[in-house]
């Protein structure tokens, strides 16, 4: 049986980290029920059987209940950090002095190391170095280019082991991809994940680069550009017109740019995403009390919400369902937030015809606005799409109907990728016959799993001839 019944077909999706808390059948199976449809292997922590365990368990759970959650495979990327401390941890003070050092040592007040070996080179005085998530802040005094800089201690406090190191004024040399991220995608392209995250992107050049191995590797995998850096936000219209999706994390961002910034940059970068059809995640500290708390605050609840009414496809979990206390619940919580947020009928409809006129997909994106357009006058239950590529599914979502989206699809690679786009439910279908039989086929599951009732209108949008599976030219709105 097909278990959306539970979900209540919510439009925007639950992105959640897996970690020690979540990695078992039991847990992973009670997240999926409670509305779980993206599930993120973090590779910065977590060994590769790790990771495969929890994506044999996804699908055998998927097997099972007839969903299809999605796998998201997220790199570390070029993640700053410094290194071990005196007994764990050093009091850093205001005004002292402190060398960064690239030769490896023990930290102390003194002295500190970091892994990145550029970091003399590419620093300059006056620039500003942020530890533990910007909790320490110093400023370069001199550099001598090769391993040795000098620091001033701005705001100070304790440092313990392996915190991350961000520079919001400099220029990193390093490249997207590690050599851990080189042999971490590598396995994620393995194991078929649906996307991968790509973090710390600087510019679309990134993106091809990732998008060129996972195209020369012949895998489906689509590419999410995380945006936690100033110059991603500076570039942030080439980065969108290259990457598959983007996710707003909003940890580092905040650490890189201004806090106060934040929330406007989120609502920037949803806006830009939304009207380019591409799939948008709003992360980091939604329900971050709910590690340890049963249930989330006030201003969380009104977090989540709020990412909803800006728009975002999906909103995601990271500590609270990897190594929080209760990972069910906040899935069940954000599952609830989303409900109610829902309700807002600013939501829907947002009334943009196809901007530039694409010769290539001017026919398919005009019956895709046309038919959202149609399903608003006649309150239709359902836009229903055949799609190989799922170009229909991303197209429809994008302006946002009230109405229900199914895709049904004979491209199985795409079954759970579809799985993080607003609104869009897909389905496997692969019976090429005709039109009128691959309509009145549809209609007879749809209605079997509840999914339409008598009386209801629904849109079916298709390419005719079917068997040809060319660009969508055809909608059709009918009364069940």
């Amino acid at each position: 049986m097909h278990q959306d019944i539970m979900n209540g077909m919510k439009k925007t999706k639950i992105v959640a980290t897996i970690g020690p808390v979540s990695s078992s059948k039991t847990v992973l199976r009670d997240m999926i029920l409670q509305g779980l449809d993206v599930v993120r292997l973090n590779f910065s922590h977590g060994a590769h059987e790790d990771h495969k365990k929890v994506i044999d368990f996804v699908r055998e759970i998927d097997a099972e209940l007839g969903t299809n959650t999605s796998l998201l495979a997220d790199l570390q990327g070029p993640k700053l950090r410094v290194g071990e401390m005196e007994n764990g941890k050093v009091m850093l003070e205001v005004g002292k002095k402190i060398v960064i050092s690239t030769v490896k040592q023990i930290g102390t007040t003194e002295v500190i190391y970091t892994n990145y070996k550029e970091f003399a080179r590419d620093v300059k005085a006056g620039e500003m170095v942020l530890l533990d998530d910007g909790k320490i802040v110093m400023r370069i005094l001199s550099t001598n280019g090769i391993d040795h800089v000098e620091c001033e201690i701005v705001q100070g406090g304790p440092l313990s082991n392996k915190k991350g190191l961000n520079l919001p004024n400099t220029k990193v040399s390093l490249p997207s991809l590690s050599e851990k991220d080189l042999a971490d995608l590598h396995f994620a392209l393995g194991e078929n994940v649906d996307w991968i995250g790509l973090s710390f992107v600087r510019t679309a050049e990134d993106v091809r680069a990732l998008k060129e191995i996972i195209k020369n590797a012949e895998k489906h995998a689509k590419v999410i550009a995380k945006i936690e850096k100033p110059e991603a936000v500076d570039a942030i219209d080439g980065i969108i017109a290259e990457t598959d999706a983007v996710m707003v994390a909003r940890g580092d961002l905040g650490v890189e740019i201004p806090l106060q910034n934040v929330p406007l940059v989120q609502k920037m970068i949803v806006r830009k995403c939304v009207e380019s059809a591409r799939p948008v995640i709003v992360a980091t500290q939604m329900m971050e009390s709910m590690i340890v708390n049963m249930t989330p605050t006030r201003a969380e609840v009104t977090d989540v919400a709020n990412a909803v009414l800006d728009g975002a496809d999906a909103v995601m979990l990271s500590g609270e369902t990897s190594v929080g206390a209760y990972p069910v619940e906040a899935i069940r919580m954000m599952n609830n937030i989303i409900g109610e947020a829902e309700k807002y009928e600013g939501l829907y409809y947002l009334e943009e015809a196809p901007m530039e006129m694409d010769e290539s997909r001017f026919i398919t994106d005009s019956v895709c606005f046309s038919a959202c357009r149609l399903a608003k006058r006649a309150s239709a239950t359902a836009i229903v799409t055949n799609s190989f590529s799922g170009y229909t599914g991303y197209k429809i979502a994008s302006w946002r109907p009230k109405t229900n989206i199914f895709v049904f699809t004979g491209n199985k690679k795409i079954l759970t990728q579809m799985n993080l786009v607003w609104g869009v439910k897909a389905f496997y279908y692969d019976k090429m016959v005709s039109t009128d039989q691959t309509i009145a086929d549809i209609r007879y599951f749809l209605k079997k799993y509840e999914y339409i009732k008598e009386g209801d209108f629904i849109i079916n949008i298709a390419s005719m001839p079917i068997f040809e599976q060319g660009m969508t030219n055809m909608i059709k709105l009918s009364k069940v």
